[in-house]
């Protein structure tokens, strides 16, 4: 008989998510995993192949959840350009409250690996570019609803936003006051137009 797994597997990689985001891929043992997730070595390896398979199934998760939650936003609101500010606000605050990290996990892994672990830094850099895709894809809504010229280079805004976001995540480690980035976001969008 075929021993079933016992795990929920979205729990499991969630769980693993949190972990990796907090500690990043080096930091994180076996023995962390196995404490965090509730499974064995043997177990891990079986359900996800490697530590590095794991580790990818978590990227994975953190992407969707941040591309599903930049949908979320875009639900709110008519419009486009709103909806990137909510986005980016809500990220902000969300790290403020209760992120495992203070930095964006793909950044984080980008920053960590090296090309001993090319496949792993590959993954997320063609993640990041997804995010980048997200934000390129509403702001090309946002120029058909002519809140942004028709003769803006969509994928340079969504580059802009990306590292503006990066550089809000880095900066509220510093200066938690919530005006002050709240005035940077609005700074930022005011240069989109």
């Amino acid at each position: 008989m075929v021993n079933q797994i016992k795990h929920d597997r979205d729990v499991v990689i969630q769980k693993a998510t949190n972990l990796f985001w907090e500690k990043g891929f080096h930091a994180t043992s076996m023995r962390n995993l196995q404490d965090h997730i509730d499974m064995r070595p043997g177990s891990i390896y079986a359900a996800f192949g490697s530590k590095e398979g794991l580790f990818k199934e978590a990227l994975k998760c953190y992407t969707d959840a941040n591309i599903r939650h930049m949908q979320k936003c875009q639900e709110q609101t008519s419009s486009p350009l709103e909806a990137l500010k909510l986005f980016i606000r809500s990220i902000v605050k969300r790290q403020q409250d209760n992120a495992h990290s203070e930095v964006c996990m793909l950044v984080k892994t980008v920053s960590e690996l090296t090309e001993d672990n090319a496949e792993l830094l590959a993954e997320s850099k063609r993640l990041l570019n997804m995010m980048e895709d997200g934000l390129e894809a509403v702001l090309i809504r946002a120029q058909d609803a002519g809140e942004i010229s028709s003769s803006s280079d969509t994928r340079r805004l969504a580059q802009f936003l990306q590292i503006q976001l990066i550089g809000f995540r880095a900066y509220i480690r510093i200066n938690k006051d919530n005006q002050c980035i709240d005035q940077f976001i609005e700074d930022t969008f005011l240069r989109l137009h």
